[in-house]
């Protein structure tokens, strides 16, 4: 059973996606606003995953999500949003989250990605914690311990920036479309907004120092996908 921490002022999304989540075999622990938030998650390690709404009566749920990292509370981030633009897709991810579902949406597709999240933090299966180094020039991923440096210096990913980059540098010179790392990547079992590829892969570039005119490491293949340079 996984222990999900919902915040949605809305009380019919708050009771649907409860029930979806309680009916799929889960424990849901809710607050109807910021401030119940934090007072219920910042310091409940219960709490294997959070689902929250971006418009929140009393703050922003981005707000609340950096409040919560700041707290120590480091269960992955799902937001639930009316805002769908890119540039409001980058800030969500840079407040902390792992996933980001625009809203309207289904209530099974939330409920598959709060599954696939849980999939990607749960400890490494037994040829992953023994996989070698990923050496690209200066790059090196560690897979065993999730760790990727550059240059000697340590970079700090999320858990789907690293599962995104080191998916692409295993398999240097192939070309993956969004939905093909969407479905590799994010393990979801239907089409879903492929933007949120592009927006990993905007803020992966960023911490990696790769121009996207002259890349080091990941090339866009226009009109196809992504791929690593071999």
């Amino acid at each position: 059973m996984v222990h999900i921490g919902l915040c949605e002022d809305d009380p019919a999304i708050r009771r649907v996606v409860s029930e979806a989540l309680t009916l799929s075999g889960h424990q849901v622990t809710s607050a109807h606003d910021g401030g119940e938030a934090l007072r219920l998650f910042a310091e409940d390690d219960s709490l294997d995953a959070l689902v929250l709404d971006i418009g929140l009566p009393d703050s922003d749920g981005r707000d609340v999500c950096q409040a919560l990292r700041s707290a120590g509370q480091s269960a992955p981030v799902i937001f639930l949003t009316a805002l769908g633009a890119m540039h409001e897709k980058l800030a969500g991810f840079s407040a902390g989250a792992d996933d980001y579902l625009t809203k309207p949406f289904d209530v099974k597709e939330l409920v598959a990605r709060v599954e696939a999240v849980m999939r990607r933090v749960s400890p490494p299966v037994a040829d992953e914690d023994e996989a070698p180094p990923i050496e690209h020039g200066p790059l090196r991923i560690e897979p065993a311990t999730r760790r990727v440096f550059l240059d000697g210096e340590e970079l700090s990913l999320t858990q789907r920036e690293f599962d995104l980059l080191a998916y692409l540098a295993a398999r240097p010179g192939r070309v993956f479309s969004r939905d093909q790392l969407m479905e590799a990547v994010w393990e979801y079992p239907f089409f879903t907004d492929t933007s949120t590829v592009t927006v990993h892969i905007r803020r992966l570039r960023a911490k990696l120092g790769d121009d996207s005119a002259e890349p080091r490491f990941i090339e866009t293949v226009w009109g196809v996908g992504y791929r690593f340079k071999a």
